[in-house]
Order: structure tokens, then C-alpha cells, then sequence
């Protein structure tokens, strides 16, 4: 083991950084791309109004995203409120 790097700690912060720098972005994206109507599907237009039907298993798994993102946002603002 070198005294100069940590490799446990170098080994965290890879994995950390890598979550929240990569995962929580593509987290948000699949979250957009499970409410984005399929473009075959016009014929779930409803009549007279124009808007899309969505399926609620769509909306409940955009919604879990989302929330995810949302959780790992506000724990990163408490961590730093806490810190100071």
C-alpha cells in the first residue's frame, strides 16, 4: 500500500462520482424518454382535444425517476447545508 494514495478512498469517490455524475443525468432521461409519446402513436389522440393519453404505468415509472433525482438533489444540498 502506498503511503501517498488512498486506493479505498480513490475507489469511493470513482463510484461516487460516477452515480451522480453519469447516472442520476441518464436517471433523468429515461424518466423523459418513458413520457415522450411514441411517434406511431397518433392514433391515441383524443378527438376534439388534441392531447395524448398516457399510460399510467408510464407516468408512475417517469414519476419513481424523478423522484430518485429529486431525493439525490436534495441530499446533496442538505450534506452541504450540514457541513458549514
Amino acid at each position: 500500500m502506498d503511503s501517498w494514495i488512498d486506493l479505498h478512498a480513490l475507489w469511493k469517490i470513482v463510484v461516487i462520482g460516477l452515480a451522480a455524475g453519469a447516472g442520476l443525468p441518464a436517471l433523468f432521461a429515461i424518466g423523459l424518454r418513458v413520457l415522450a409519446p411514441p411517434r406511431h402513436d397518433a392514433h391515441r389522440v383524443e378527438p376534439g382535444t388534441g392531447t395524448i393519453t398516457m399510460a399510467p404505468a408510464n407516468v408512475a415509472a417517469a414519476s419513481v425517476c424523478f423522484a430518485v433525482v429529486l431525493a439525490a438533489i436534495g441530499y446533496g444540498i442538505y450534506l452541504i447545508v450540514a457541513g458549514s
